[in-house]
Order: C-alpha cells, then structure tokens, then sequence
C-alpha cells in the first residue's frame, strides 16, 4: 500500500564528517534512484541545546517526507544506508512512520524535545505503542531520541526549515525570480513576509544564496522581506532572521 511516509535520522556524524543534513539529502537520491517513492522535501528541525544532550555541533535532525512509499520496502534500504552512513563517534538513529499513524503523543514528543532533555527508554516505549520503526546504529543510539522527535514536528506542520525540495536543490537555486517562476521550480506554497503580506505573481524576489523555505501551518513558506532595490521589490529573509523563526 502505497501512503506518505516520514523518515527521521539523527546524529549521524562526527566533528571531520559531513552533517546529517547531507545524510538525509544522500538518502533522498537514493529512494528516488530505488523508485521507492517521491521526496516532496526534507525538513532540518532545531532541538534543546544543553550540558547533558551530546551533539556534534547544533543538536539538530532531519526528515524526508516521502510520498508513494511503501514502509515495507523503505526499511531495508534505510537499514543499510544508515549502517554504512553513520560514522565512528556518532549516535545514529532511525524513525519510519505512515504520516497519517503519527499519534498526538510522538507530535507532543517533538515539541518537547526544543524544550528539556528526552530519555532514550521513552523514546523506544513511545515508538512500541505508536507502532513506529526505530532503530539505533552506532554509538549508545541516543540518535532515536531526534530522528523520533523529527517525524513528530514534520506531522506538527509548524517546525523547521527546507533544505531540499523536489525538483531541485535549494542550494542550486539563486537570484531573482518571479513569484510565479520560483513556484515552477520548486514546490513552495506561499511566498509572503513575516507579516502575512503575500508577493504577487509577477513579483521580482531576490533569493540570495542561502533560500530555505519554513514549514508552517503545514505550508511550504518562503518568508520574504521588501527590498529598495531597483531591480526587484522582495528580497528573501535574510539568514539569522530566518534561523530565530525555524529554530
């Protein structure tokens, strides 16, 4: 059966390795490459930094929300990514769940997981009782704790950045467009400032080079701010201003 699937990893890397951000992007490709499914996009969730939760430089997670997937098939290629992505020094974690089996409880574990520090044994009681995979790889496999809490602020709908979408990479994606053109490219949903006040469709946004649309009230949203420069009237919101909305 055919279903939207989220995939949540963390912490699966160490201070020389690349971050789990390119992990998950590393995964994607495969899953499409595997024709396991559409990623509509992966998602990078911010979670409580403190003295007593290791991490490797910002306590972060990532999730792919996967369209047409069959969990059934997505485990064993997940499994195997996972036990040959995660490196010496990192605590990696895996979380597969059907985005409509995703419980009140694991939503509410996300939320807590930006708020105090999370106990792996719960992590693991909360995925038996919601029926959700999760496995740990490497490490004391405190990983389950994020990529749990990943999938639990996707389904959420009001956490998090992008920082890929189907169609291309976000990295790949700089200068100025029309709303209309950004949309074609990439699937954003709204294109608007922090303010509610949305840009016409043949507006011109200057997208820098670091666009990363937010997910909020379950909308892929690229917040944007006015420009006074001549050849565009939006410019996309500027990183550090972008980071205290998402993290």
């Amino acid at each position: 059966m055919k279903q939207t699937i989220l995939i949540g990893i963390d912490d699966t890397d160490n201070k020389e390795s690349r971050g789990t951000g390119y992990n998950a992007r590393q995964l994607g490709h495969l899953l499409e490459r595997k024709k396991l499914g559409e990623v509509h996009s992966i998602s990078r969730h911010q979670h409580f930094v403190h003295p007593d939760i290791p991490f490797t430089s910002q306590n972060s997670s990532a999730c792919l929300y996967l369209q047409n997937g069959n969990i059934d098939q997505l485990i064993p290629v997940c499994q195997q990514f996972m036990q040959q992505s995660c490196v010496p020094g990192s605590d990696g974690g895996l979380a597969i769940a059907s985005l409509d089996n995703i419980a009140e409880k694991v939503i509410h574990w996300g939320k807590m997981s930006k708020k105090i520090v999370l106990k792996q044994a719960d992590a693991w009681q909360l995925a038996k009782e919601n029926d959700i995979f999760l496995e740990g790889f490497t490490g004391n496999n405190d990983g389950v704790i994020g990529a749990l809490a990943a999938i639990g602020l996707r389904k959420w709908g009001n956490d998090g950045r992008c920082i890929w979408l189907k169609g291309k990479e976000i990295r790949e994606i700089s200068g100025i467009f029309s709303q209309e053109s950004l949309k074609s490219i990439c699937p954003i949903d709204l294109i608007i400032t922090e303010e509610g006040i949305a840009a016409e469709a043949d507006d011109l946004i200057q997208t820098g080079d670091w666009m990363r649309p937010a997910i909020k009230n379950h909308k892929i949203t690229l917040y944007i701010e006015k420009s006074n420069h001549p050849k565009y009237k939006w410019h996309a919101k500027p990183k550090s201003r972008l980071k205290a909305l998402t993290d």
